[in-house]
């Protein structure tokens, strides 16, 4: 017989009693202990917090009217002391045009995507839990909306809509009226990819043994849709609605370089690009700034997507 005293196996972690005995974490401090350890995410969060300041902060510096003031004695200027990001083909300074224009496209950006996330939640759910006749309906209509590529769609309605639309006052700042156009097009074309997503998680959950309880008991269709479902799929929509800001201020962006995004005299980065076309070689601080704030802006927006969707996964044990 083997007397040999048993050894504890060195790989077992000891747990301490305080361990043990801990109330579990709860789940949005969970996914914020999962957030700040992704480096790149705090990055992202970062460049969005300082481009947000900017935006905002700067209006305190430069008026609006200030931006859209033209000395064509200045024209094509290059960066500075009296105007940093230097001029552009009216004489207006970009560093006051960076700014107000930065504040058009993330409300563009931001209201597109409210547009896109109700629209899209909407269709989803509604296709995912009543299923049947119902979901063929809703699923052929969003596959045909993705079998149109978006960009084309776009051009195509901007430049119908685009010139029927007056500027509007809003706040006491005048915009034109392709704003409007812009963000009710990118939010109405957007919408089908998180439909589809939508559906998939309805569909998983409305099987689960809560949701049948709640059936039984009476529970009327709208709460066990808003209430008991929808809740539980709050992390792909969150993810997707971070990375439909990108979406969208990139679309922008593409139109207006196109020359049927955002009329003048509301600036936005995208039309700004658009002016500087002619000038890229010979006037390059036309084209650098407004680009630089896009691209910084969609890499922070991508940075922190990618972090949101590793915090609320739920099959994540990381903290």
């Amino acid at each position: 017989m083997n007397d040999q005293p048993i050894i504890p196996n060195s790989n077992i972690s000891s747990i301490s009693l305080d361990e043990l005995e801990s109330p579990p974490l709860p789940l949005s401090r969970l996914a914020w202990l999962r957030f700040r350890r992704h480096k790149m995410a705090i990055v992202g969060l970062g460049l969005l917090f300082l481009i947000a300041l900017y935006c905002v902060g700067g209006a305190f510096v430069f008026s609006e009217k200030y931006s859209n003031f033209n000395d064509t004695s200045i024209a094509i200027q290059p960066p500075s002391p009296e105007h940093l990001f230097g001029t552009d083909t009216i004489g207006r300074d970009i560093l006051a045009r960076t700014i107000y224009g930065g504040q058009i496209s993330l409300m563009i950006g931001l209201t597109a995507v409210i547009l896109e996330v109700s629209v899209g939640i909407l269709i989803g759910a509604l296709s995912g839990y009543f299923g049947g006749w119902l979901d063929a309906v809703l699923m052929r209509f969003t596959e045909a909306i993705l079998i149109i590529p978006q960009i084309f769609l776009l051009l195509v309605m901007a430049k119908f809509f685009t010139g029927d639309i007056q500027e509007v006052t809003i706040f006491g700042r005048v915009f034109s009226g392709s704003v409007i156009v812009i963000v009710v097009i990118i939010g109405m074309t957007s919408w089908p990819y998180l439909a589809r997503i939508v559906r998939a998680e309805f569909l998983s959950i409305k099987e689960n043994e809560y949701i049948l309880a709640a059936r039984a008991i009476g529970t009327p269709t709208y709460e066990i849709i808003f209430l008991h479902i929808l809740p539980n799929c709050i992390a792909p929509i969150v993810v997707s609605a971070t990375l439909g800001v990108a979406n969208a201020i990139t679309l922008e962006a593409y139109i207006s370089f196109l020359g049927l995004g955002v009329r003048p005299p509301t600036a936005t980065w995208g039309n700004m690009l658009e002016g500087a076309y002619n000038y890229i070689e010979t006037a390059y601080w036309m084209w650098l700034f407004p680009g630089l704030l896009i691209l910084l802006i969609v890499l922070g927006i991508n940075f922190v997507g990618d972090g949101l969707r590793d915090a609320l996964d739920p099959r994540s044990r990381t903290v």
